[in-house]
C-alpha cells in the first residue's frame, strides 16, 4: 500500500527562497519511495513524500520550520493511494 504525506507552508514576505532551501535540507528518519519539492505563487513550498506503508503507519514528517520563515504553521495531509485510473 502506498501513502503520500504532503507538507505545505507559506513563507514570510521575501523569505520564499530561504524556506525552499530549508525544506530541501531536511533529512527524514527513513527513506521514502519518492520525495518531490514544489514552489508556488505567494512563496508557498510543498513537499510530498511517498511511503510503502499502511495509511495509519507512524511515518517521519518534516519538522516545523523556524517561525521567522513562515506566516503560519505548515499544513499537513496524508493520502492513501487508490491506484491509477
Amino acid at each position: 500500500m502506498s501513502v503520500a504525506l504532503m507538507w505545505e507552508a507559506r513563507a514570510a514576505e521575501g523569505r520564499g527562497p530561504e524556506l525552499l532551501d530549508w525544506a530541501r535540507a531536511q533529512a527524514l528518519a527513513g527513506e521514502p519511495l519518492r520525495r518531490e519539492t514544489f514552489r508556488a505563487p505567494q512563496d508557498r513550498v510543498l513537499v510530498i513524500t511517498w511511503w510503502d506503508a499502511a495509511p495509519d503507519a507512524a511515518l517521519p514528517e518534516l519538522p516545523e520550520p523556524p517561525g521567522e520563515l513562515v506566516t503560519r504553521p505548515p499544513h499537513r495531509w496524508r493520502f492513501e493511494s487508490l491506484g491509477e485510473g
